[in-house]
C-alpha cells in the first residue's frame, strides 16, 4: 500500500481557484531527498510533508527546488487535510512544528481557517541589480525583510497588467518578490502578486508567507489592524489579515480537489 496524498486549492472556496497545495501525512519521518522528489513529482508551488510529533506535527514544506522556511497556502492546505480527514478532531486546534517555529491552526465559522504566523517586517532598501528593470514598473517604495523584496508601485492596475521578465528576475539573490500596491476594488485593502523564481515558482497564486510582510506593511499605511487582501495571480485568492503584535493571523478557505495514492 501507498500514502495518500492529496492536492488542495488553498485560499479560496472552490475548486481550480486560490493557490494549489500537496499534502502527504506520513506514519513515520522520511529523509529530505525522497521529500525533494515527491515535491518534483507533484510540480506544486510547495508541497507539505506532516508527521506526529508530540502535540502536533512535523510540517515541512518543499518547492519543486527547494525546502522553504515558512509557506502559508500549505499550512492552511494542512490543516484542511487533518480535519476533512478526521486525523484531527473539527474543534482541536492544529499545532504545527516547523522551521519557522510554532504555527497554529484553528477553525472559524463560513469554513474559514486562521493561521497564526510570525510577522516578518520590512525595512527600506536600495534596488538591488536587475528588480525595477525585470519587474518593469516604477517603484514608490522598496523594502526588504529576511526573505524577500517588497515593492510597491502606484495602483492596482499597475499589479494586475505587470510582466515582469522572470529569466532576469531570478538573478535576484532572494527568496521572492512581493509587488503590491492599494486597493481600488471594493471589498479589499490591499492587493499584491508574488514571483520566486529563485526557488522555482515563477509566479505563486497565492502567498500567505508574503502576508506576514504585507500584513504589518499596509497596517502602518492604512491605519487598519483588520483588513483583506486579493492576490491578483491568474487563479487569485482572498487573504483575510490580522495585526496582533508580532504575530500575523491569515484567513483563508480550502478545498480538497485530488486524493491518490502516492507509490513510494
Amino acid at each position: 500500500m501507498g500514502l495518500t496524498i492529496f492536492q488542495v486549492d488553498a485560499f479560496t472556496d472552490r475548486p481550480f481557484a486560490g493557490n494549489p497545495a500537496g499534502v502527504c501525512v506520513l506514519p513515520e519521518a522520511k529523509d529530505e531527498r525522497w521529500m525533494q522528489h515527491v515535491a518534483q513529482e507533484m510540480n506544486l508551488s510547495e508541497t507539505a510533508f506532516l508527521c506526529r510529533q508530540g502535540d502536533g506535527y512535523q510540517l515541512r514544506w518543499f518547492t519543486p527546488a527547494a525546502e522553504v522556511e515558512l509557506c502559508g497556502h500549505a499550512t492552511l492546505a494542512s490543516a484542511h487535510v487533518l480535519w476533512e480527514t478526521g486525523q484531527l478532531p473539527a474543534d482541536e486546534q492544529a499545532r504545527f512544528y516547523t522551521r519557522s517555529g510554532l504555527l497554529t491552526a484553528e477553525r472559524k465559522e463560513g469554513g474559514w481557517i486562521e493561521l497564526d504566523f510570525p510577522a516578518k517586517v520590512e525595512e527600506q532598501a536600495d534596488a538591488p541589480p536587475h528588480l525595477i528593470e525585470a519587474l518593469g514598473v516604477p517603484a514608490r517604495y522598496i523594502g526588504k525583510n529576511v526573505f524577500d523584496f517588497l515593492v510597491e508601485v502606484d495602483a492596482e492596475e499597475v499589479v494586475r497588467k505587470m510582466k515582469p521578465d522572470i529569466s532576469l528576475l531570478a538573478k535576484v539573490p532572494v527568496r521572492g518578490v512581493i509587488v503590491t500596491s492599494k486597493a481600488s476594488s471594493p471589498g479589499y485593502d490591499f492587493v499584491s502578486r508574488f514571483f520566486a523564481p529563485q526557488v522555482g515558482v515563477n509566479e505563486d497564486p497565492v502567498t500567505g508567507s508574503a502576508h506576514c510582510c504585507l500584513a504589518p506593511y499596509w497596517s502602518k499605511r492604512l491605519n487598519k489592524k483588520e483588513m483583506v487582501a486579493y492576490q491578483a495571480s491568474a487563479r487569485g485568492g482572498v487573504v483575510r489579515v490580522r495585526v496582533s503584535g508580532e504575530r500575523v493571523q491569515l484567513g483563508g478557505q480550502a478545498v480538497t480537489v485530488i486524493r491518490g495514492e502516492l507509490m513510494d
